[in-house]
């Protein structure tokens, strides 16, 4: 950000030296009279902003008597990303809505899941007296709208792992927002609570409840920093990192929440979306496997055990693409 400063200073000294050598004494008198009115003029009372992106991305891939051997497949994503912005005197108010989802087949084998996420956040604040520092109250609410597995080889392993609101994860939290431009937040919050919701009770025990609880509640500290903004002609750069303690259970593990979205437009309608995520919650489970058994109890394929570890996914997509 520093260098991005620094490559602009220029920019901005020179557009200001051009403004101050304007010849006023040229000017006519109404010419005169609609510079002052610009000057006085006021902003509206009431401003709503509204964008974002939606995209459609398709990749196959087919071979017959190759030499060089492959595999046929096809991939489909859809992907989201919303925004409306509103403002009012000392009032803003921000939501924000994520939304993918993506699948592959291989061989006209099953559809595997590649990308599936529900991201709403929603915040509102109160300017002070310095207009870049806002008491804030956020709501975030994450999860998933369909059925999870384990992969091994391709292949989708025991029961699903995970499903729609189990687990979802809701914050809400009030702190103070920093806010210089409409491009960077720092949201810092020490009242926080995070909520757990897991309906499927076969999984509680893999993203922190105890057997048999559907919901649990955290209590710690949170922080969301955001950053939205075109860093070069026709590349948007929207990244969000979300960082939460939990007071009174290991304060020292921080859980990590950093979502990148990069859309490299090519054309009107054509872009190529580069989409990163990192995940660390040492609450939830990661390589767990139930048993499968038999109608008599016998075990027909044993189970494994999980641990916390960090989540990584990526995904790099060329497909239909709207933004307004």
């Amino acid at each position: 950000m520093k260098h991005l400063l620094f490559a602009l200073l220029p920019v901005l000294l020179c557009a200001a030296n051009l403004h101050a050598q304007v010849p006023t004494e040229t000017l006519t008198e109404e010419e005169r009279q609609k510079i002052r009115d610009a000057a006085l003029a006021q902003p509206s009372d009431t401003l709503w902003n509204f964008g974002g992106s939606v995209g459609l991305n398709f990749n196959q891939s087919y071979f017959s008597n190759w030499a060089a051997g492959g595999q046929n497949s096809v991939a489909v994503t859809a992907i989201s990303s919303l925004f409306a912005k509103y403002h009012k005197g000392r009032n803003s108010w921000e939501t924000t809505l994520d939304v993918a989802y993506g699948i592959l087949s291989q061989d006209n084998g099953s559809p595997i899941k590649t990308d599936d996420r529900i991201d709403l956040t929603s915040k509102y604040g109160y300017a002070l007296r310095n207009p870049n520092w806002f008491m804030s109250a956020l709501f975030n609410f994450k999860t998933q709208f369909d059925e999870g597995y384990v992969i091994e080889n391709g292949v989708e392993v025991g029961e699903f792992t995970s499903n729609f609101m189990s687990p979802a994860f809701s914050i809400v939290s009030l702190g103070m927002d920093y806010k210089p431009n409409d491009k960077f937040s720092a949201f810092i919050s020490p009242v926080t609570a995070k909520m757990t919701i897991v309906n499927e009770d076969r999984l509680a025990t893999s993203y922190g409840l105890d057997e048999g609880e559907n919901f649990r509640m955290e209590v710690g500290a949170f922080a969301k920093i955001a950053y939205r903004n075109d860093i070069f002609e026709n590349v948007n750069l929207d990244t969000r990192l979300d960082l939460f303690s939990n007071y009174s259970e290991n304060p020292q593990n921080v859980d990590i929440n950093w979502q990148t979205l990069i859309t490299m437009k090519i054309n009107n309608w054509l872009s190529t979306t580069l989409t990163t995520q990192v995940i660390y919650d040492d609450d939830v489970v990661i390589g767990k496997v139930d048993p499968v058994l038999a109608e008599d109890g016998t075990m027909i394929t044993p189970g494994k055990s999980g641990g916390a570890r960090t989540q990584f996914r990526e995904v790099f997509a060329l497909g239909l693409s709207f933004n307004f």
